[in-house]
C-alpha cells in the first residue's frame, strides 16, 4: 500500500489527526513518519498496524509511559524480548484485574435490573 495521508490514516485506525500527531510527538511511533515532497505525512501499512496496537494498549488502560517504553524496546531491536514480554504480561494482569472488577459491578447492576423487572411484573399482574 502506498503511503496515506494523516487524514486517511486517522480514518483507517479510527483516531483523530490530532491524536496521530500526539502519538508521533510523544515518541509512541516506531519511526518518524515519512513525508512527501510537500511535507505531508505518509503512513504505510506497518505504521498503521503499529498505531492500531498502540490504540489497543491505550484503550485497555496502558499508561503512556508504558506504551512509550514498549515502543522504545521495539525500536531497540532484538535482545530485549524478555523485557517486552514482562511489560505485556504486567499489563495483561492489570486488564484482567479491571475486567473482573467491572464484571462484578455488572453483576450488581444486573441484580438491580432483575429486582425492578420482577417488581414491574408483579405490578402488571396485580393490575
Amino acid at each position: 500500500m502506498p503511503g496515506v495521508s494523516i487524514a486517511e490514516a486517522a480514518d483507517h485506525v479510527g483516531l483523530s489527526t490530532d491524536t496521530l500527531r500526539y502519538y508521533e510527538k510523544d515518541g509512541l511511533l516506531l519511526r518518524p513518519v515519512p513525508r512527501d515532497l510537500g511535507g505531508r505525512r505518509q503512513y504505510d501499512e506497518p505504521d498503521l498496524r503499529w498505531i492500531r496496537l498502540v490504540t489497543c494498549l491505550r484503550a485497555t488502560g496502558m499508561p503512556i509511559r508504558d506504551v512509550r517504553r514498549y515502543a522504545d524496546l521495539v525500536r531497540a531491536g532484538d535482545g530485549n524480548e524478555e523485557e517486552r514480554l514482562a511489560l505485556l504480561h504486567a499489563h495483561r494482569e492489570e486488564v484482567l484485574r479491571r475486567l473482573a472488577e467491572v464484571t462484578a459491578h455488572l453483576g450488581a447492576i444486573d441484580h438491580k435490573i432483575g429486582i425492578y423487572e420482577h417488581r414491574l411484573e408483579e405490578l402488571d399482574r396485580s393490575a
